[in-house]
């Protein structure tokens, strides 16, 4: 027997620290709307960790970072494939699950990565240093993907790079990941210029004042941050490390050096821990609203499709990551 549909009205309970009553109305008709619409389209939607809380805790059915919906992309039992996130995201869960429907509710929902570089780049760069293996962060395009050996996320990274037993490796295109990682590992790593407009606007002044302000507060970082960023926080870690690390830990007072809604949707489950917020927001992650996303289940709207040989290169790359 099917169970009962969860409501809007019932979900209000989980989110109602970090929306306030006022703000809930305008969120109670999509949400509802999608419950019935996943159930009757057979769909999934998967959200990434930066999705704002009334997507992740009430109408996602996966979240996670990069890699975790990389993994549990695969195994998605539904026809309709919904990516609460960004393109390349969206085309990652294409590759896994070649034969479902992959839906993304916005089409400019891009990434400052993935527009930095392209497949002529990472060409230019095998000529360069040939023999070198390349290692691609998955906030490419699949076309990049396709020219890569491996793939990685900013929480495996340091594992694809060792497993691969190279003294030198490129690591395409987050040069702050990429020098992060340097720092940890005796081989070579050979970056590109790409930088997150997020992340990259963190800096270690930043830190330094919000000790000043907020004594014994704890820093968690992420790796997109430029190195000097991350020498001055207490961790550094992916966006599920960093709330592996809260759940762990308890700190009476946190930071995340990380895009806006991350730290309202671990604040859900940490009612007890006191989030500072220095808000660096992702325009891109925001094009995804509650009223795209009923859109895009209805109309079928935004259907992902990958050139079936590009395809076959990039699934290669993503499928050897999820095996290191």
């Amino acid at each position: 027997m099917i169970g009962a549909l969860p409501t809007a009205a019932s979900l209000y309970e989980r989110v109602r620290r970090v929306i306030p009553p006022i703000e809930w109305p305008a969120f109670a008709d999509d949400i509802d709307a999608i419950l019935a619409l996943k159930r009757e389209r057979n769909a999934v939607i998967l959200a990434h960790n930066y999705q704002t809380p009334e997507i992740f805790h009430c109408v996602a059915d996966i979240v996670g970072d990069s890699l975790a919906l990389a993994r549990k992309a695969m195994t998605v039992d539904a026809e309709i494939i919904v990516l609460a996130g960004v393109h390349f995201m969206a085309e990652t869960a294409k590759l896994l699950n070649p034969d479902k429907t992959v839906l993304i509710p916005d089409l400019e929902a891009g990434c400052s990565l993935a527009d930095s570089i392209t497949a002529e780049d990472v060409r230019l760069m095998r000529q360069r240093y040939p023999s070198v293996p390349v290692v691609t962060y998955v906030n490419t395009s699949a076309a990049v993907k396709a020219e890569s050996d491996i793939c990685c996320t900013s929480g495996n990274a340091l594992a694809v790079v060792k497993s691969l037993g190279a003294p030198r490796v490129i690591m395409l295109p987050d040069e702050y990941l990429a020098k992060n990682i340097a720092a940890q590992t005796k081989v070579e790593i050979i970056a590109w210029k790409g930088h997150c407009e997020v992340h990259e606007r963190f800096t270690a002044a930043d830190i330094r004042e919000l000790r000043e302000a907020h004594p014994g507060i704890s820093v968690l970082a992420h790796p997109e941050c430029p190195p000097a960023v991350v020498a001055e926080a207490d961790f550094a870690g992916s966006t599920a490390a960093m709330s592996d690390y809260v759940a762990r830990h308890r700190p009476e007072r946190v930071v995340l050096m990380t895009e806006c809604s991350m730290s309202d949707n671990v604040a859900v489950e940490h009612p007890d821990v006191d989030f500072v917020r220095p808000c660096n927001l992702c325009p891109h992650m925001k094009r995804i609203t509650l009223t795209n996303i009923r859109t895009a289940l209805e109309e079928t709207r935004h259907v992902v499709t990958i050139d079936p040989l590009v395809a076959e290169r990039a699934r290669w790359a993503v499928e050897r990551m999820l095996f290191v």
